[in-house]
């Protein structure tokens, strides 16, 4: 998704900009869509509720990002979207994508592709989540790395945990060990330096391949 970031910007006009406040409700999992989002500024997280009743962080939308696009054409939203900070939105409905598709041909390939990024994603998930904890955990954090285009990962440990689907002291001592091993950076509580990109990686082959 990092490749796309930013990509929706020219389309912004078309749109309808949203000032939010911190720990706001965008929309629920499970609602009929009636449109999607592009983040401007702040942050938002993407939760995702699974069949026993646990809420996992799953995604954190970067500036420039799209997100929501599975409520397009009322369809149902497939996870639930929050501020975790002051947010500048667009909205967009489906009759201003509609619009910018008519206008603009090209963009209907980026919002594609930003939606299959989105499928991949929870397919993703489900693979993982009977997975060893330090092969999910590596791989989330590469992943983040690619989304986000940069080492500094602003996660704090209890979405991680949430993410993985474990608890805050099972993160802690994996990523307390990753330090130790110089793979990784902690700066403070709410971000995870990679300072080893490709050691990250070599954890991740070694474990998927046993």
């Amino acid at each position: 998704m990092a490749c796309l970031r930013y990509q929706w910007t020219p389309y912004l006009m078309y749109g309808k900009k949203i000032e939010m406040g911190k720990h706001t409700t965008i929309y629920h999992q499970g609602d009929v869509g009636t449109g999607f989002y592009y983040l401007d500024k702040g942050s938002v997280k993407i939760t995702l509720l699974s069949e026993n009743g646990h809420e996992r962080s799953i995604d954190y939308i970067p500036t420039g990002g799209l997100f929501g696009e599975h409520g397009a054409y009322n369809g149902s939203y497939l996870t639930s979207a929050i501020t975790t900070s002051p947010s500048v939105i667009h909205f967009f409905s489906d009759e201003d994508l509609s619009r910018i598709c008519q206008d603009h041909p090209q963009s209907a390939v980026i919002f594609t592709h930003s939606q299959i990024d989105k499928l991949r994603l929870l397919a993703e998930i489900i693979a993982f989540t009977d997975s060893p904890i330090e092969l999910a955990m590596a791989n989330y954090l590469l992943k983040l790395v690619a989304v986000h285009g940069s080492n500094y990962i602003p996660i704090d440990q209890m979405s991680f945990a949430r993410y993985i689907d474990t608890s805050r002291m099972t993160v802690n001592k994996t990523l307390q060990k990753w330090r130790q091993q110089g793979l990784i950076e902690l700066s403070g509580r709410s971000v995870i330096r990679v300072v080893n990109i490709e050691g990250l990686r070599r954890v991740y082959s070694r474990i998927q391949c046993k």
